[in-house]
């Protein structure tokens, strides 16, 4: 497992550790996709896969407005269908699309900024 290097970051909930299949949140393990903010941890987010990524997933982001998403898309860097990425943009929000090892460490520098950023993170 990668292991990140906390610098006074005040987020609530952190990434510690990825390795495809597992992520590390604060001290807790996690092997099904998430979502995570600075403030909230949603576990058990149904698309394991970046196919199977719908709009209706990416309601509970929308619900943190966040200015910045970033959508981890598993081992390697995949695009989610074109009708959910352009419901996000119509949406106001920042998206950057990038593999999941790159999403947490992009979430874990944003958040030591205080930035208002949230990551949905497929881990497979």
């Amino acid at each position: 497992m990668s292991s990140f290097t906390l610098d006074e970051n005040q987020a609530q909930y952190q990434i510690q550790g990825y390795k495809p299949g597992c992520i590390q949140i604060n001290n807790q393990q996690l092997t099904t996709s998430i979502i995570i903010s600075a403030s909230q941890l949603i576990t058990h987010w149904p698309p394991q896969h970046i196919n199977e990524l719908t709009s209706t997933h990416l309601s509970p982001v929308l619900a943190l407005q966040p200015s910045i998403l970033l959508i981890g898309t598993g081992i390697t860097l995949q695009f989610p269908a074109l009708e959910t990425y352009g419901d996000l943009i119509n949406h106001g929000i920042g998206i950057e699309i990038m593999d999941t090892a790159a999403a947490c460490r992009t979430y874990n520098a944003l958040t030591a900024e205080n930035r208002q950023v949230a990551a949905a993170l497929i881990l497979r």
